[in-house]
């Protein structure tokens, strides 16, 4: 079958070539891969990952071959589904247990979207606390993560502030329920009850010190690529704990087909949009990989992978 496979010699060090058919297991279903979607850690892993292996944690398609054990849907069903690899072929077998059907009214290209990307954001604001009523600063939050993260917040009843690299990244989050939307942190004056940071670096040093008494940071990402060097003592004399947690901690989501139901029906109800930002062939995967690491990309890229 085709797919895109780790070469350290293609572009990213990924390119075009034959895998092998995936062999199903007995809890696994076998999809007809129809969508799936960029994001970093692809790219980053593809520098770890074997050569002729397969990358992909996101793809949505259509079930061609049940699981045998009964678990997971049936033959013909529209489903989004998450596995560390495999996603950027013509088929994938996953396990039943990281598969959500789709309602007919979300497209699939929609759905490839939503498991890593928002399903982190989701378990940002999850590990947040309780936040309606306070006050939330998204930093990178026009990328696929933090628009994500911007409009769980909102649902969540919290007072969003969303903080981009340039003005024009910022188009758009007002409405995706942003109260406020602010160039780095400029305009920022008073203190914040949680951060959710994609940018690390100077800016969470800086961010962190606009934490109200018993806030916290969820850590999700550092598209700064530089150091966070925190001044000494300023994460001491708070009135009450504040903390730095990543995102990742605790051994990573143990229910994956709820969470892809929540946002799926979140999705389908009109409250939850995807923000796609590229959108065309898997047969132009450096385009979307330039813009992803260019900077360049707002909100998700989602490849289209041709019918068998």
């Amino acid at each position: 079958m085709r797919a895109l496979i780790v070469d350290p010699a293609g572009h990213s060090k990924i390119r075009f070539g034959e895998a092998p058919v995936p062999v199903q297991g007995p809890g696994q279903v076998l999809i007809e891969v129809l969508n799936s979607s960029l994001n970093a850690a692809e790219l980053r892993f593809a520098g770890l990952s074997e050569p002729g292996a397969v990358p992909g944690f996101d793809a949505a398609g259509i079930v061609v071959a049940a699981a045998a054990d009964g678990s997971g849907p049936a033959v013909g069903s529209r489903v989004v589904s998450f596995a560390e690899g495999g996603g950027w072929a013509e088929l994938r077998a996953v396990d039943s247990a990281d598969v959500a059907v789709v309602p007919d009214s979300v497209d699939l290209a929609v759905a490839a979207t939503l498991p890593v990307a928002a399903g982190t954001a989701m378990r940002a604001v999850w590990q947040a606390g309780p936040i309606a009523g306070r006050r939330v600063l998204v930093t990178g939050a026009s990328g696929g993560v933090g628009s994500f993260a911007v409009q769980l917040a909102a649902i969540g009843g919290a007072h969003v502030i969303a903080s981009v690299g340039s003005r024009t990244s910022g188009t758009g989050l007002a409405e995706l329920g942003a109260a406020e939307v602010v160039l780095g942190l400029d305009g920022v004056a008073e203190p914040v009850d949680v951060i959710i940071d994609m940018v690390g670096g100077p800016q969470l040093v800086e961010a962190y010190a606009l934490l109200a008494s018993g806030g916290n940071v969820q850590s999700v990402g550092w598209a700064s690529g530089q150091a966070a060097l925190f001044p000494a003592g300023s994460t001491l004399g708070r009135k009450d704990p504040t903390s730095i947690t990543s995102v990742f901690n605790g051994g990573g989501i143990t229910d994956r087909q709820q969470q892809l139901k929540v946002l799926l029906k979140l999705v389908a109800e009109g409250r939850l949009r995807a923000a796609i930002g590229w959108h065309g062939s898997w047969e132009r995967f450096a385009e979307a990989a330039d813009a992803l690491t260019g900077r360049t990309l707002r909100g998700k890229a989602v490849f289209d992978v041709p019918a068998r």
